[in-house]
């Protein structure tokens, strides 16, 4: 029997119709048994469309609301409802989980041997408020004691000149500048017009200039490091669903999150098919069983049983940032799926 065959999930259409929904989403391994549609979602034609820039469909699907369905940045989403008119609700599934520590770069050239060395520095943020850079200044500023309000910001793109989507509303207390120059931030960096760069995209200088360098060279131990002591793999996205249609078909909450669930785990099935390697990892049973000595048998859990200390975390920096004012509850940001 093929693996998949396992997770296979398909049922009778449902009274009365099932109901047409679009899903906006980055092509990930997890999701790719809900775009074949090898797995089904119960009561739902799924259309699955593919976006694979997630900054653009976050920044369109705020304003426009396009997609019943949709990836989104989890900063974003909090600082929506936070405000008090989000067009969304959300469930508990997490496309994108992401270690940022290894995307934090510098120059050399600049001094900078540790964190706090930033400290009083110019540093280069692709957008201020997205989900990456909270995370990144959360550790910097509570594993490392850096001084994040003494940080000069500069945002805008990493590897080509302007900005990095929309530009966000600057928190208050903190000096960022737009980089309306000529030249990207990783241009800016070997310049040495700024010392530093966090975000989630590494600079082109970083494979062309020795000088450009990682904060963290041994980011792989300093992450797996974090994670066993907090328990936390930091969720840079969720899945919104528009409240309207939520409000209209409340069931379609609990039928997505089962499928995407079937999906993950049809993900994992082909993962660990050694017969023949599904991605381009010559060394990847290594570190399938590495994976599987830090996180046990499922890495991407779902759900808020798993997930709910590291969406709260997430939320004490942006208390810290001053996004939010304070935490919500985790019944103010998801739907119950159950």
């Amino acid at each position: 029997m093929n693996a998949l065959d396992e997770v296979k999930v398909q049922f009778a259409p449902r009274e009365g119709g099932n109901i047409p929904i679009t899903l906006a989403c980055a092509l990930y391994d997890r999701m790719q048994a809900l775009y074949t549609g090898a797995v089904q979602v119960e009561g739902i034609d799924l259309n699955f469309m593919v976006e694979d820039f997630p900054r653009r469909l976050f920044d369109s699907e705020m304003t426009q609301q396009q997609f019943d369905v949709c990836e989104m940045s989890t900063s974003d989403y909090i600082t929506k409802v936070d405000s008090g008119n989000s067009p969304f609700v959300a469930i508990p599934v997490f496309p994108s989980k992401c270690f940022r520590h290894n995307i934090i770069t510098i120059n050399r050239k600049s001094g900078i041997k540790e964190p706090k060395d930033l400290q009083g520095r110019r540093v280069g943020v692709m957008r201020f408020t997205m989900t990456a850079a909270v995370w990144q200044r959360g550790h910097l500023e509570n594993d490392y004691g850096v001084d994040l309000k003494s940080i000069h910001w500069v945002e805008g793109s990493v590897n080509s000149k302007g900005s990095h989507g929309v530009p966000t509303i600057i928190p208050p207390g903190f000096n960022v500048e737009i980089n309306h120059s000529d030249f990207s931030l990783s241009e800016l960096l070997e310049q040495g017009k700024i010392d530093a760069i966090i975000g989630t995209h590494l600079p082109a200088s970083l494979k062309t200039n020795p000088d450009v360098v990682r904060l963290f060279p041994n980011y792989k131990e300093v992450e797996i490091e974090y994670y066993k002591r907090t328990g936390i793999f930091p969720i840079m996205h969720l899945i919104v669903i528009k409240k309207k249609l939520y409000d209209a078909h409340p069931f379609v909450a609990k039928s997505l999150f089962n499928a995407f669930e079937s999906s993950k785990k049809a993900a994992l099935l082909r993962m660990k098919n050694y017969s023949a390697l599904r991605y381009m990892l010559p060394w990847m049973t290594d570190e399938i069983d590495q994976l599987e000595e830090v996180f046990g048998e499922d890495p991407w859990t779902y759900g808020l049983e798993t997930n709910s200390a590291t969406i709260n975390t997430m939320m004490k920096f942006m208390v810290q940032q001053g996004m939010i004012k304070k935490a919500l509850s985790m019944d103010d940001l998801f739907v119950s799926v159950k």
